[in-house]
């Protein structure tokens, strides 16, 4: 368990985090969010040890990180906002550095490179300068560092920043996998991602937590829950679609020449809308059942709008 109780750091007058406590438990993926200056990389630094708190407490799987650091090091792996590497060194290189800065010798330190190249994808690369790698493939290496050892508990800074869309998929994958048996923390402004890999997501700002709870509740927070969007190859009848039971209204979407109709709370409007398109015997182009925008619920919370 990774446990935080009434964290905070003040810099010189600036409260980057502020009384903020949360736990997370192994088979976790929790997605940290917030806006930029939230307070989630100071949040993480703590963690990691890299900053000592004003206050309160952090404790990886028992240990705490201010009394305890080392032995809560050896439990997490760390992927920074960055992923700083050595430029000159060779992906190869660099990796059986970290081997060994571990601890690992021989066939093992052997092995412990290969696996982590193989998961990573780096096989093409490896025996490049890591300066001459695309901001992707560092990112890799960074990640590729970061699971040398096995660890328990993963936190990782922005992991898919800068990959391509299938390099993102990849290492979605590989997260959801670590997730597992692992505790993993992803800092992240990809709210997409937290949607596709994250099983809970902690929201901050000005360095307090707002909310916590599953990217599904805050979805269906948002007023686009159970929404519908039409786009159809002729005319529709607006009046029919408002009127139908359960229906909050209809927002026009002039680009895309489709409607979105809105759900009253609780309500579901799919199998009224699809009835009456069959019975008005209109040719849809699109038909989209929506869960919610995990942006707009975001937005919301993080500008103060919401409750």
């Amino acid at each position: 368990m990774i446990k935080i109780s009434k964290l905070t750091k003040n810099f010189s007058g600036h409260i980057a985090v502020d009384d903020l406590s949360f736990q997370v438990e192994p088979g976790e993926v929790l997605g940290f969010l917030g806006p930029n200056g939230a307070g989630k990389s100071t949040t993480m630094k703590m963690l990691t040890g890299f900053l000592s708190p004003t206050s309160g407490s952090a404790s990886i799987l028992g240990f705490d990180i201010r009394t305890q650091r080392l032995q809560a090091l050896r439990q997490m792996g760390y992927l920074p906002e960055g992923a700083p590497c050595y430029g000159n060194m060779t992906v190869m290189g660099f990796l059986e550095f970290i081997a060994e800065v571990r601890g690992y010798h021989g066939s093992e330190r052997q092995e412990r490179v290969d696996r982590a190249i193989n998961l990573l994808a780096l096989g093409g690369v490896y025996r490049q300068p890591i300066e001459t790698l695309s901001k992707g493939f560092t990112r890799r290496v960074g990640l590729a560092q970061a699971i040398m050892h096995d660890p328990k508990v993963l936190i990782l800074d922005e992991p898919t920043d800068g990959l391509d869309p299938n390099q993102k998929q990849e290492v979605r994958e590989l997260i959801q996998g670590f997730g597992k048996s692992k505790i993993v923390i992803i800092s992240t402004h990809i709210l997409e991602e937290v949607s596709a890999i994250c099983s809970r997501a902690l929201i901050i700002n000005n360095g307090r937590l707002l909310v916590d709870s599953t990217p599904a509740e805050l979805e269906s927070r948002c007023r686009y829950h159970h929404a519908v969007t039409l786009q159809a190859d002729g005319p529709m009848d607006l009046l029919a679609l408002a009127v139908l039971p359960g229906v909050a209204g209809i927002e026009e979407n002039y680009a895309e020449q489709s409607l979105t109709v809105l759900a009253r709370p609780g309500e579901v409007i799919f199998p009224r809308i699809s009835a009456l398109i069959a019975a008005k015997g209109w040719q849809m182009k699109k038909l989209d059942l929506e869960q919610g925008r995990l942006d707009e619920v975001f937005k919301r919370l993080t500008r103060g709008d919401a409750a």
